[in-house]
Formats: structure tokens, C-alpha cells, sequence
């Protein structure tokens, strides 16, 4: 069976660094940095006071009938993940033009993926119980359809009328690159025309906040925000979380095509694997780092020394960054020299279950604009002789390079890894 080819057409965006795909790329360019101190609650008792949130989001501005009250109460009525799934997809679907006329929807499918789904949700749900206790139990009608994590998906499908293939995923911080791949496979098997793919997150909430303080996995440097995503720098105490929605239009090629839809990029191949080694650390030799990117090199049909540009997991752990590091040395031998590295989480935190689509569009984007974002914050180099600084880590500032072909890393709690490759269209 010949595999169809599947390219990019449509990029949508709602992050810390931006509210669409132009500034989002562009403060990515510019190192920008997302994060600042909380506002969602007030995290004054908790260990960190800071975050990388979606800035002045406003529901109503992406609802088709701002005006129609009912339309914009629905919308709000959804958790704020499945919000930023929704927004993020009515930019990427326009941007594709995928609901013009022709287009048959029984063949354009969604996955989209969340790594918690709705936190918020069930947060509130179980502070008003915990209120209203001696009454008996007191629940909204809403709360399971709100909370459960496949929803954004069955949202997005309900509103376009999307009938192929629909399903959320859980992979923990792997889970939108694996949303991503699953869409890539089911377009090349020929199982859907086009899909709609990507992941949303929103779990700055005391929960998750308090939950990550209690694992000691994220950053408490409060008193430089900003400086606190600092990957592959000795002085890294830990991820700053983020949260947002990402979404991106796969297309199958001869589609695309027939009816003029602009491309991108390509999608040329994906690769899963797993540490199975430690429930939230991750390998410390990099295996499966090493074997993610190994298979998903071979099923894109090239060689390492094809690879212009790794966006790095790069989350600003101890232990995470070195054993990447040391994976991707392993991987690309020599060409880790002469290829460039960069971990965009510096800017955007670690967006959970959307990081994996987050770090896609940012290789579909340096593939057509032939420029790599950097790693910022970088100050002082870890003396682990695992972290070779002759590989380039583009610290600092993006760097304008031929990029022909990039590959993203995703790793998850679980000891899930996936890595997707994307290459510059060419006919």
C-alpha cells in the first residue's frame, strides 16, 4: 500500500506569548518570555507565585455570534482548556479554509489532546460539594462532560460538523505530538481527507500548582519570573508551567491541491517509544529519548545528517535536560555540531498537553521562514559532562539558517516519548 503524503494548511494559537500564530511566532523570535505572576488564584501560600498564562484572552471574540447570548454562554460554559482548544481551532480552520464549499466533512476527522483535561472544572466542582456536603451530594449536570479530556475534541467536531475520526489522548506532556502523529497516520493510510489535531491546557490552578510544588518539578524562583525557564543552564531549578491551545490542519497532499489550499509544510514522519523506567523521571542515559528519535527518523525516510533543526523537550529539569542532551549526541553523532538546537519552553513555559503541538507549529514555522527560535535565559553552563556546549543550543538569539528539515521532542510523565518530523514543501 502506497502511503499518502500529508502536509500543513492551516496554524492556529492561543499561548502565553500570543494570542494567534504572527505574535506568538514573533515574540518567539524576539525572546520574549510568558511568564509573569499568577492571576487565576491567589497562589500566595503556595510555593511559586508565577506562570506562563494566556494573557487578555477573551471568550467572546471567537464565537461566530458575539451578539447571540446564548452562543457566547455555551462557550463560556466550557473549561477553560477546552476554551483555548476552540479558539486555537476556529483560527487553524479558517486559516486552512476548510469549511469552504466541496469539502465533504464526513472525511475531515479531529484528535485533539489534553494531558489533564479540565482541572478547573473539577476543582470547582469539588469546592462546592465540599461546601454544600450536609445537603447531599450537589453536582452540575455539566461536570463530567466539562471536566473529561477528550471534550475539546468532541467540541470542535460538534461546532464544524466534522464526522471522521474523533478522539482525544492522554500521554502527559507527549500527549498533542501523539495526537499529531495519529492525525499524520490516519491521513497516509487514507482513513480521512484532512484532520484537525493539536492539544489545549489550563491548569494554573491551585491543584495543579500545589501538585507540581509537592514533586518539586517546577521552578520557585519568584523573584525573576521571567529568568526562571533556564534549559540546559547549571542553575535550572525546575519547569514553569504554561497553558493555552494549539492547533494544527493536516491535510492529505492531492487534496490539498485540487482545491489551491496554501502549504506550509510537510509532515514526512513520527516516532513513540517509551523509558519504562520511572513513573515522572526520565531515563538518565536518554534510551528511549534515543529510540523516539531514531524511529521517527526512519519513518521519515532520511538519515540524521538530514536534520537541520531539533526543538528540544528542553524543560529546565536537571535530570530531563541531561539525559536529552546526551540522547540527541548519541543520535546524530558529528552532525549534532552542525545541526541547531533549541527549547522554545524557555519562552512559552511547559504547556502540558498543548507543548507538543506548540513545538510542531514552531518547526513548521522555522522551515518556512528558514530561522530558528532560541533558548533563552541562558547563564551559566552545567559542569555534567553529559551537556556537550560545542552542540548549538541557539542560546540567546535566533539564528537564520537553511531549515529544510526539523524534528520535535516530547517527553511524558509515564515515560512516554514522541517526536514528529516536518520538512520545507517542495512539489
Amino acid at each position: 500500500m502506497e502511503l499518502k503524503r500529508v502536509v500543513v494548511t492551516g496554524l492556529g494559537a492561543i499561548t502565553p506569548i500570543g494570542l494567534d500564530v504572527e505574535t506568538t511566532w514573533k515574540n518567539a523570535l524576539d525572546g520574549v518570555s510568558g511568564a509573569g505572576p499568577i492571576t487565576h488564584f491567589d497562589s500566595s501560600l503556595f510555593k511559586t507565585h508565577f506562570a506562563c498564562e494566556v494573557k487578555d484572552f477573551d471568550p467572546v471574540k471567537f464565537v461566530d455570534n458575539p451578539d447571540d447570548r446564548r452562543e457566547v454562554k455555551d462557550f463560556k460554559r466550557n473549561d477553560l482548556y477546552t476554551q483555548y482548544a476552540m479558539a486555537a481551532a476556529k483560527q487553524a480552520v479558517e486559516d486552512a479554509n476548510l469549511l469552504e464549499e466541496g469539502i465533504d466533512r464526513n472525511e475531515v476527522g479531529v484528535v485533539f489532546a489534553s494531558g489533564i483535561g479540565g482541572l478547573h472544572t473539577f476543582e470547582d466542582q469539588a469546592g462546592y460539594y465540599a461546601k454544600h456536603e450536609a445537603d447531599g451530594p450537589k453536582y452540575s449536570p455539566f461536570f463530567i462532560p466539562t471536566m473529561i479530556a477528550d471534550i475539546a475534541a468532541g467540541q470542535i467536531s460538534i461546532k464544524y460538523g466534522f464526522r471522521g475520526p474523533n478522539y482525544g489522548i492522554v500521554s502527559a506532556c507527549a500527549t498533542s505530538t501523539n495526537a499529531l502523529i495519529d492525525a499524520f497516520n490516519l491521513i497516509r493510510l487514507g482513513k480521512a481527507v484532512a484532520m484537525v489535531t493539536g492539544g489545549s491546557e489550563a491548569s494554573i490552578f491551585p491543584a495543579g500548582v500545589g501538585g507540581f510544588n509537592a514533586m518539586k518539578a517546577i521552578s520557585t524562583r519568584n523573584d525573576e519570573p521571567e529568568k526562571a525557564s533556564r534549559p540546559f543552564s547549571a542553575s535550572r531549578d525546575g519547569f514553569v508551567m504554561g497553558e493555552g491551545g494549539v492547533c494544527l490542519i493536516f491535510e492529505e497532499l492531492e487534496h490539498a491541491l485540487a482545491r489551491g489550499a496554501k502549504i506550509y509544510a510537510e509532515v514526512i514522519g513520527g516516532g513513540m517509544s517509551a523509558d519504562a523506567y520511572h513513573i515522572t523521571a526520565s531515563h538518565p542515559e536518554g534510551l528511549g529519548a534515543r529510540l523516539v528519535m531514531q524511529r521517527a527518523i526512519d519513518d521519515a525516510g532520511i538519515t540524521p545528517e538530514d536534520v537541520d533543526y531539533v526543538n528540544v523537550h528542553g524543560t529546565s529539569t536537571p535530570v530531563g535536560d541531561t539525559s536529552e542532551a546526551q540522547a540527541i549526541a548519541d543520535v546524530f553523532g558529528k552532525h549534532a555540531y552542525d545541526m541547531n538546537i533549541s527549547s522554545t519552553k524557555s519562552m512559552t513555559g511547559h504547556m502540558l498537553g498543548a507543548t507538543g503541538a506548540m513545538e510542531a507549529l514552531f518547526c513548521v514555522k522555522a522551515c518556512q521562514d528558514d530561522i530558528v527560535p532560541p533558548t533563552i535565559n541562558h547563564e551559566d553552563d552545567d559542569k555534567d559532562e553529559n551537556i556537550d556546549y560545542n552542540m548549538n543550543f541557539t542560546f540567546g538569539k535566533a539564528q537564520k539558517r537553511v531549515v529544510n528539515v526539523a524534528l520535535s521532542n516530547t517527553f511524558g510523565f509515564g515515560g512516554h516519548n514522541a517526536s514528529i518530523i516536518v520538512k520545507k514543501f517542495n512539489s
